[in-house]
């Protein structure tokens, strides 16, 4: 009898998780697919033994495994498009039902594999070649993205140290001071806290101010999403430039996302003798950084990938708890560690972009568990108000806890800023697709961008601070104050563009104004 390799089983088992990243190419990178597709290729290969040790037959143990993988992988797609479907008043989207009928799939399949008498070679090379051709036009998916944007990268460096300005040396000092660069995600400003969330946030913002922070009141962000928002603050310019560079309709992000990485902040501070610290936020482009000198993660495997590729699997309804609690520990972490970044010796720059409080929310008001938290990112999570503002509660307790412990253990005053990266979207998100609203109002841009800002700047730094400063020009000040720089202040503008279409960015600064 003729022989044939049985790979089905290893590329079914790597096939989703490429495909995955073939569709979200814009925001992660092939490097998120290895230990995903380590662990599934182990659990594979033990899956495989266990079933020819049972059946006694190679090609009928793969195939049981190559359907227990189809099974496994498709249980996420399955459960949400049927969420919603209603069959005369019966639910038919729950897991209490799809559970079970999987199972009986899995063991009718099973049973037909084992029980049947005729020869699986034929079927085995089917399923070769389809696992193959899976596997194959996701990777040349992947292959065809990162070319394209390995040409926008190289592009977008020639831009931006074309755009530098011109820098002097350092002032004659004999300390530099600690710069701590705190993005604290989708913090909404005062404003909107009070008139969308009915709630006073004045009690923190005299407590800052109480400690020698300046809060702008009537700050906003350049632009409307993180990626673009962290590429602009980070680099200190404008970054509209990008539409030329990747496309109106395109939803690349790998040009941003390199800025964040390699940033003009960074450089310039690390040229001046400082140490990179990067605190993992576990999204995508500030999960990791390369170019720091030292990267802060919290132990565990919870990440922006590993959470998607396991909301497509059967398991998902079961690691609910375990995500959640990663992403608790993850924040926390964050806090713990930057309240002992004075350990370290020399001076310091030190990124920390901590997803909250952002969605999901899985903090209480004093830090408690959230029971059946909704691990979304986007979409109408953002309607809930409640959440939300529970968990800007508590992220407020742990920033007040943060800054008593820098500035008292400093031995150096030094630099802090406090900044959302864009505000909240309850009233933007359109409840019956999860996207935004096509014409928003004046009210819901002024939701969105505007946000939370707080400086604290040594030495009367303070003093050349205004009220309606924006993140692209927060490094530009504190560089021409502690650095001896000649960089021009920009005019504060602000750009809403959509997540469908990132690059087509629309001024509306005019409809920013505060009352």
């Amino acid at each position: 009898m003729k022989k044939t390799f049985i790979i089905h089983p290893f590329l079914f088992a790597i096939s989703p998780i490429f495909f995955l990243l073939s569709n979200n190419t814009e925001e992660l990178s092939f490097s998120a697919t290895l230990l995903p597709s380590a662990i599934v290729l182990g659990f594979t290969l033990l899956l495989l033994l266990l079933f020819r040790l049972i059946i006694k037959d190679n090609k009928k143990a793969a195939v049981i495994v190559s359907i227990s993988l189809f099974l496994f992988f498709s249980y996420g797609h399955i459960y949400y498009l049927t969420e919603y479907w209603h069959i005369g008043g019966f639910s038919v989207g729950k897991h209490r039902y799809l559970i079970p009928i999987y199972g009986l799939i899995f063991i009718f399949s099973a049973y037909f594999i084992i029980k049947t008498s005729k020869s699986l070679l034929n079927f085995t090379k089917i399923l070769n070649i389809m696992a193959l051709s899976l596997v194959i036009t996701s990777l040349v998916n992947i292959g065809i993205y990162e070319f394209k944007t390995k040409t926008v990268g190289q592009n977008n460096n020639q831009i931006t140290e074309a755009g530098e300005a011109n820098t002097t040396d350092l002032k004659t000092a004999s300390v530099l001071p600690d710069i701590y660069y705190i993005i604290l995600d989708g913090y909404a400003a005062s404003d909107t806290l009070k008139k969308i969330y009915n709630y006073d946030n004045q009690g923190f913002i005299n407590y800052l101010s109480a400690k020698g922070f300046y809060v702008p009141s009537k700050s906003r962000s350049n632009y409307a999403m993180t990626f673009l928002s962290l590429a602009s603050s980070l680099n200190m310019q404008y970054i509209n430039y990008l539409t030329d560079m990747v496309g109106i309709e395109s939803l690349d992000g790998k040009a941003a996302y390199k800025m964040i990485d390699d940033n003009k902040i960074m450089n310039f501070l690390k040229s001046k003798g400082y140490k990179s610290l990067h605190f993992s936020s576990g999204w995508g482009a500030t999960d990791h950084n390369q170019y720091a000198d030292i990267n802060f993660k919290c132990s565990g495997i919870e990440n922006e990938f590993i959470t998607l590729l396991l909301q497509t699997t059967i398991i998902y309804p079961f690691t609910k708890f375990f995500i959640a609690h990663a992403k608790r520990k993850r924040v926390l972490f964050t806090f713990s560690r930057l309240s002992e970044i004075y350990k370290i010796k020399g001076p310091k720059f030190i990124f920390a972009h901590i997803v909250s409080p952002h969605s999901p929310y899985v903090f209480g008001k004093n830090g408690e568990p959230v029971p059946d938290a909704e691990l979304k990112m986007s979409g109408s999570v953002s309607k809930n108000r409640k959440n939300y503002l529970n968990q800007l509660i508590f992220i407020n307790k742990k920033v007040k806890i943060l800054v008593d412990e820098i500035l008292s253990k400093s031995t150096i005053p030094p630099i802090i800023i406090l900044q959302a990266d864009h505000g909240t979207a309850s009233t933007l998100v359109n409840s019956e697709d999860d996207c935004w609203i096509d014409n928003p109002t004046n009210d819901m841009l002024k939701e969105r961008m505007r946000i939370f800002n707080a400086y604290y700047f040594p030495q009367g730094g303070n003093d050349l601070l205004y009220d309606s400063i924006t993140p692209v020009n927060t490094f530009r000040l504190i560089f021409n104050l502690y650095f001896n720089t000649n960089y021009k202040l920009l005019d504060d503008l602000t750009y809403f563009s959509y997540y469908e279409i990132p690059y087509k960015f629309t001024d509306v600064t005019d409809k920013m104004k505060y009352d």
